[in-house]
């Protein structure tokens, strides 16, 4: 699962970064959702894994948080929530 989540956090970072790009900010509707579910992927890697190999889930539970929180920064400044 750890593995999982950190390429789902690479991806969503990926993406965070197009929706930076001017008129495409309507990706973070979609991103923040998706990189939601890949902290909950990271999220039961690190509860279900032994404690020595939990590296890759704690990656990428903090890529998919910061990617939230980057997305709705993003909505807000753009007027993308009301």
């Amino acid at each position: 699962m750890g593995l999982i989540s950190l390429l789902w956090g690479v991806l969503a970072l990926l993406w965070m970064i197009l929706a930076l790009i001017p008129l495409l900010g309507w990706g973070n509707w979609f991103l923040i959702p998706f990189a939601a579910v890949g902290a909950v992927i990271a999220a039961l890697g690190i509860l279900f894994t032994h404690p020595s190999k939990r590296g890759r889930a704690w990656a990428g539970l903090v890529l998919n948080g910061i990617v939230v929180v980057v997305g709705i920064v993003r909505l807000s400044l753009g007027g993308g929530i009301v």
